[in-house]
């Protein structure tokens, strides 16, 4: 089987600082990556790269076997992407977004209006399709940039933080979405702090760390053999300092400080 994204020898730099440092990676279809790594890592940087924003980098990126420099607008009708944040048209309605997402795809109306009334029925939006949404919660937002982001059934769908804000429930139908279209063929790229997820629904976790891939493997080869849950793995692949005395270190700056005021 051919990899839907190749990537060879990416390099991305901001001036003097190296953000990509010579990253390369396969990723097949019907496969959820888990994308992780701390802040500052690069994993925006690559997102960026791979949904056509970011072009002036060095390496090779090639999806569906193909440039992504060549043709991106052919290639972004095959990517659903959803940003962690994004600015939404706040005097439009879910309807007049989706509608314009949709024509933006060159998706026909009527296809447009069933999709989205569909999708946010499930999300429990439906009544809420027709308003306004300078008054919807992070977590309404939400719903609607999930809905955007796959209202063209993209064969690559890139999620940065998608459960941000969502209510249990939603948090749940995600979940349950990633692996319906996984085992529909598709590839989700799935880009979270969120280890206890990252865990269960990943088939291979991708770790990032000062731009160079430290880790790409099952969660079980990782664990090599033991236990350890991602977020201790994850932890002690990143630093070397001990997060239970940093979080004590904090704990008592307050405390001694409280001591002063009291004084």
């Amino acid at each position: 089987m051919e990899p839907i994204i190749s990537i060879r020898k990416l390099c991305k730099q901001y001036g003097e600082k190296t953000v990509l440092d010579n990253i390369s990676l396969d990723i097949y279809p019907g496969q959820i990556i888990g994308y992780i790594g701390p802040n500052g890592a690069g994993k925006s940087t690559t997102v960026k790269v791979l949904t056509g924003v970011i072009t002036d980098y060095t390496g090779t990126v090639l999806v569906n076997g193909k440039d992504i420099k060549e043709d991106i607008l052919a290639l972004k009708q095959m990517i659903g992407y959803v940003p962690e944040v994004a600015e939404l048209y706040d005097l439009l309605t879910p309807n007049e977004y989706l509608h314009f997402v949709g024509a933006l795809y060159n998706m026909p109306d009527n296809i447009i209006a069933e999709r989205s009334s569909r999708i946010l029925s499930s999300f429990g939006l439906l009544d809420n399709l027709n308003q306004r949404m300078d008054g919807f919660s992070k977590g309404m937002r939400q719903k609607v940039l999930l809905t955007a982001g796959i209202l063209h059934n993209p064969a690559i769908v890139i999620l940065d933080e998608p459960m941000s804000g969502l209510d249990a429930n939603a948090v749940i139908v995600v979940k349950e979405l990633m692996q319906v279209l996984k085992n529909e063929g598709k590839t989700i790229f799935y880009c979270s702090h969120m280890m206890d997820v990252v865990e269960k629904v990943s088939d291979r976790i991708v770790l990032i760390d000062k731009g160079q891939i430290i880790a790409n493997d099952t969660i079980e080869a990782l664990r090599e053999g033991s236990s350890d849950s991602l977020e201790k793995i994850f932890a002690q692949m990143t630093t070397t300092e001990n997060l239970n005395q940093t979080a004590g270190n904090i704990a008592s700056a307050l405390n001694d400080q409280a001591d002063k005021i009291a004084l």
